[in-house]
């Protein structure tokens, strides 16, 4: 991998800029030109080093939901319900793991209420009990990769969204008016209204100069009115960051594990705040049990080179558990089956 490429999955997994030309902005501060920026960007989607170049959509704040479910498949099915599942929409990402749970996969849904019409419909589908893990409480969610897995660092350090820069105005010196999907200056938004521009930018930003132009003319707006959509997303949590994605074992983080805890009641959202703040955590919540299959309460995520390393991260969160831990696992991800992100319905 060249500096290039390597500062751009450094340095870009968030704050990309919000202006005319945001791939020259890159480019001058890397040191570089716009088309080798774009052109970097496109091999590093194709060979796989990028899931995905754009906005980190966050659901529950347009009035949807998340959540995280699982199943338990033989083995000799396991590719023909892995099918079924990843055929579902509402499926953003789908994991193999070594534990009896062997399939595990994070739904997106618009409503609430969706979420449970999508459980029923894979159950359905597949003929197999689908065990619902929602997020009860979240400790912390949120980390950017370094490439060659030297470390993992924590949102708080992750570069802050630049400023929009003026753009041209419309024909007679006069921006358009904005279309009815988006309320210009008001921030309590309803998923309905921005829906359209979720839509246009959920599979990711088009690699061309002007992305925001693109999009606007796909929505039949202009530019500053998409980017005005954007920030707005961005002010009320809807968008987490806009940035590159990298595919963490392409760039040596090749163990990912699931601590899992069976943590007592009374303590764990205290201690799951101590878990939470770990720099290595890149995601910590309380989920519910599923006793006598599943006695586990809190999940924390970790990464490493190795899963010794990984181990060794889960004896340091071990630690801070102490006595009010009764049990304990680590489910490792043998296979990505599919990883597409939120994808929500037109």
């Amino acid at each position: 991998m060249n500096e290039l490429k390597r500062r751009l999955i450094d340095e870009w997994q968030g704050g990309f800029p919000l202006c005319e030309r945001p791939f020259a902005v890159v480019a001058e501060q890397l040191g570089s030109s716009e088309d080798s920026v774009l052109q970097a960007l496109r091999e590093l989607l194709a060979d796989g080093t990028l899931t995905r170049f754009g906005p980190l959509y966050q659901i529950e704040r347009l009035g949807g939901a998340f959540s995280l479910a699982a199943l338990r498949v033989s083995e000799a099915d396991f590719d023909r319900i892995a099918s079924i599942v990843n055929g579902f929409l509402e499926v953003a990402h789908n994991y193999r793991r070594n534990h009896v749970f062997n399939m595990w996969f994070v739904l997106a849904t618009e409503t609430p209420a969706g979420m449970n019409d999508a459980i029923e419909r894979i159950a359905a589908g597949t003929g197999l009990p689908v065990f619902n893990f929602p997020k009860e409480r979240e400790y912390f969610i949120e980390a950017r990769f370094a490439v060659g897995a030297g470390r993992v660092e924590r949102a708080a350090s992750a570069k802050e969204p630049s400023p929009p820069t003026p753009l041209p105005k419309g024909e007679g010196g006069i921006e358009p008016s904005p279309p009815a999907f988006l309320p210009l200056g008001e921030r309590g938004v309803a998923m309905q209204v921005l829906k359209p521009l979720v839509l246009a930018t959920q599979a990711g930003l088009p690699l061309v100069p002007q992305p925001y132009h693109a999009i606007a003319a796909q929505l039949g707006t202009g530019a500053a009115t998409i980017i005005a959509g954007l920030r707005i997303l961005l002010d009320v949590g809807a968008i987490r960051r806009i940035g590159v994605v990298p595919n963490h074992y392409r760039i040596g983080y090749a163990a990912n594990g699931m601590t899992v805890w069976d943590v007592a009641d009374e303590v764990v959202d205290a201690l799951g705040e101590r878990v939470g703040a770990l720099e290595f955590v890149t995601h910590c919540y309380r989920r519910p049990r599923h006793r006598p299959d599943w006695p586990y309460n809190l999940f924390a995520m970790a990464h490493g080179a190795s899963r010794d390393e990984v181990a060794t991260k889960a004896d340091r969160i071990a630690e801070i558990l102490g006595d009010a831990c009764r049990a304990r696992d680590i489910l490792y991800s043998t296979r990505i089956l599919k990883k597409t992100g939120l994808r929500l319905s037109g």
